[in-house]
C-alpha cells in the first residue's frame, strides 16, 4: 500500500504546473500519512516541500495541537509555519463556515504566487461534498464537488488523495507508526458534514458498499460536464461582452437560451472575483434587470456586490460608498490626496497647484465651463452626456478654486484647468477605491 500511494502522488507531482508544496497540516492521521508519504518523495523535497498549520484558537486544545504538529514535521525535516487566526462567531456564517473562511484567507495570505497548497482530502471527503452539493439542488458545476488541482486565489490548490479511500490512509500511518492527533468537534452530528459522515453515509454502505466510491465518480463525472459547459460559456460570454470587463450587453444576454444566460451571469461575475451569484440573483436579474427598459436604474445587491441596468448594459462590481456630501479639503497637489472610503487623487507631472485648492464631493447644481466651449455646462448633463453612471458619480470627487469647478476626477477639466494641466505637461489622476 505505501509503495502503491508513493507512487500515485509521484505519477501526480509530474503533473504538476508550478511548485514549491505547503502542505495543509493540521495534525489529524490524513494530513499526517500525506506529509509523511511526500517527505519518502525526492522531487517533492526538492521541490520545496514544507508545512503550514492553521491555529483556529477554537478548541482548548488548540496550543497541543500546534505543539505536537511541530514535532512531528521537526522529526521529518520540514519546516512548518504556524498561522494564528481570529475566527468571528457572530458572523452569521456558523462557526464551521467561519473557521474554514479563516483558514483560507490564512493560506492565502501565507503562499506566494503560483505556489502550490496541499490539502489531504479523500474519497469519503469527496463524498461527503458531493452530497452536501445535491441537498443544496447544485448543478454539474457544483456537483463536481472538489477538483483534484485549481487556482486558489493567486495560488495553487492540489488535492492528490481525492480517489483514495480513508482506510487506505489509516492503515498506512498505522504501518508508520505515525502519531497524530484527534478533534473531538469530527463527532458533532449537528454539524451537517459530520452527519453525513456519521448517520447518513453508514448506512448507505450497509446497502452500497461502494457508494463512496460512486458518490466520487459521480463527481468526477458531473466536474467534466462542468468543463464542456465552460467553454461554451466562455465562448457566450465574449459575444455579448463590452469593452468594460464589468459591463455586457443586455439584449445580447437576452437572445441567449435562458440556461445559458445563467450560467453566463455566473461566470461573468466569477471572472470579476465577486461572490457566487445566488439563485434568488440569477432570478431577479431575468426579471428585473434584463427586461427593463433601457432608461431603468434597476439593480441586485448581495454579500457586498451588485449587477445593475443601466442604458443597454448590466454593470456588475463591488458596492462602493458614495463621497460623504459634507467632505473637504485643501489640496495643494504636492501630495498623493487620500479620498473617504479608500482611493487617492493624484497630480502628476507638475510640483504643485499654483495656490491651495479644494477638494470636495458633489453638492448638485455644479456647472463646468469645457475647453473650446463659450458657455458653462451643468456638470450633471455633461456626465451623462459621457456615459458616466449614476454609482460612479456619487464617488467622483470635484476640484474647486474661488472662480469655480476645475475638474471632475480625471473625466472632465475646465477650459482654464485644462491649458494649466498642458503649459505643464502634468495630468490628474483619480484612482478609485477597490475591494
Amino acid at each position: 500500500m505505501s509503495s502503491h500511494l508513493q507512487a500515485h502522488l509521484e505519477n501526480d507531482l509530474r503533473s504538476l504546473p508550478v511548485r514549491p508544496l505547503h502542505v495543509g497540516f493540521s495534525g489529524g492521521v490524513d494530513s499526517a500519512a500525506l506529509l509523511h508519504l511526500l517527505c519518502g518523495i525526492a522531487a517533492a523535497r526538492d521541490a520545496g516541500l514544507s508545512a503550514i498549520h492553521v491555529h483556529h484558537g477554537i478548541s482548548p486544545q488548540a496550543d497541543d495541537w500546534a505543539a505536537h504538529c511541530l514535532r512531528f514535521c521537526d522529526a521529518l525535516g520540514v519546516p512548518l509555519t504556524i498561522l494564528r487566526v481570529e475566527v468571528p462567531r457572530d458572523g452569521g456564517d456558523g462557526l464551521e463556515a467561519a473557521a474554514r473562511k479563516a483558514r483560507h484567507a490564512a493560506f492565502g495570505s501565507a503562499l506566494g504566487d503560483d505556489e502550490v497548497l496541499v490539502t489531504a482530502h479523500h474519497r469519503e471527503d469527496q463524498a461527503e461534498t458531493f452530497l452536501l452539493r445535491a441537498l443544496r439542488a447544485s448543478g454539474p458545476d457544483g456537483l463536481g464537488a472538489m477538483r483534484p488541482l485549481r487556482k486558489f486565489g493567486r495560488c495553487w490548490l492540489w488535492r492528490p488523495l481525492l480517489g483514495v479511500p480513508r482506510s487506505a490512509l489509516l492503515a498506512y500511518a498505522e504501518t508508520q507508526d505515525l502519531r497524530w492527533v484527534d478533534d473531538a468537534s469530527n463527532e458533532d452530528v449537528s454539524l451537517d458534514r459530520n452527519y453525513l459522515r456519521h448517520r447518513v453515509l453508514p448506512l448507505l454502505r450497509e446497502r452500497w458498499p461502494h457508494a463512496d466510491a460512486a458518490f466520487a465518480l459521480s463527481a468526477a463525472l458531473c466536474a467534466e460536464t462542468g468543463t464542456l459547459l465552460a467553454d461554451e460559456d466562455a465562448a457566450a460570454l465574449a459575444q455579448v461582452r463590452s469593452l468594460d470587463p464589468h459591463a455586457i450587453d443586455a439584449g445580447k444576454l437576452k437572445r441567449l437560451p435562458v440556461a445559458r444566460r445563467a450560467r453566463v451571469l455566473r461566470r461573468w461575475t466569477d471572472e470579476l472575483a465577486l461572490p457566487p451569484l445566488p439563485a434568488q440573483g440569477i432570478a431577479t436579474i431575468e426579471q428585473d434587470l434584463i427586461e427593463a427598459g433601457s432608461d431603468a436604474e434597476a439593480a441586485f445587491a448581495w454579500s457586498g456586490a451588485v449587477v445593475r441596468r443601466w442604458r443597454d448594459l448590466l454593470h456588475a462590481d463591488w458596492q462602493y460608498p458614495a463621497l460623504a456630501k459634507d467632505w473637504a479639503v485643501e489640496w495643494d497637489g504636492r501630495a498623493p490626496l487620500s479620498l473617504p472610503g479608500g482611493g487617492r487623487w493624484v497630480l502628476e507631472g507638475a510640483d504643485a497647484f499654483d495656490a491651495a485648492l479644494r477638494a470636495h464631493a458633489r453638492q448638485g447644481g455644479e456647472r463646468i465651463a469645457l475647453p473650446g466651449r463659450g458657455h458653462s455646462h451643468a456638470l450633471k448633463h455633461v456626465l451623462q452626456d459621457l456615459g458616466v453612471p449614476p454609482w460612479e458619480r456619487i464617488r467622483l470627487p470635484l476640484l474647486s478654486d474661488n472662480a469655480g469647478l476645475l475638474a471632475a476626477g480625471d473625466l472632465l477639466y475646465s477650459a482654464s484647468f485644462d491649458a494649466w494641466l498642458r503649459d505643464r505637461g502634468a495630468r490628474l489622476v483619480w484612482k478609485p477605491s477597490s475591494l
